[in-house]
């Protein structure tokens, strides 16, 4: 599975309104819901922040990946935003976040999950991903640029 079977166009928001880490997690989930049609905005927030607990999904560099399993979603989505200003996020770095990979799964495609997450990670190593993402200005050119570098990265394997 590729990042762009989950991370569709309707899924994108270029600019993050969020100022801090509750505040992206509402933003991004209200948006899921909204445009999904699901009912089901508190129990994503919930397996986000038990997430959380754990550890911080803000890794470094101005990204975080926000990821939670819950039974109310029946697919893999995931939910990319990018903030123009910045959102404190209590990343391992102390840094602004400015690139938010949200990913959401059920408990029964934790090896997909798995497997996103890896996909992710291998791309976030490319400081020039992260540069054009976050300088982009419409959803479609995110879309390519995700599309330019995740097939880059397969040809590279």
């Amino acid at each position: 599975m590729l990042l762009t079977d989950v991370f569709l166009p309707e899924f994108i928001i270029n600019d993050l309104q969020a100022v801090d880490k509750e505040e992206v997690f509402e933003e991004m989930t209200s948006h899921f819901c909204r445009v999904s049609k699901l009912d089901i905005h508190d129990q994503i927030i919930a397996a986000l922040r038990e997430r959380e607990q754990k550890m911080s999904t803000g890794i470094q560099n101005g990204i975080a990946i926000p990821h939670g399993k819950s039974a109310v979603v029946k697919n893999v989505f995931g939910v990319l935003g990018v903030s123009k200003k910045g959102i404190e996020y209590g990343s391992l770095d102390g840094k602004p976040v400015h690139l938010v990979l949200m990913l959401l799964a059920p408990p029964v495609e934790a090896e997909r999950h798995l497997h996103l997450l890896q996909r992710m990670a291998d791309l976030l190593r490319n400081p020039r991903f992260y540069e054009d993402i976050t300088g982009a200005s419409s959803v479609q050119e995110i879309l390519t640029l995700l599309n330019k570098y995740e097939n880059s990265e397969a040809g590279d394997g």
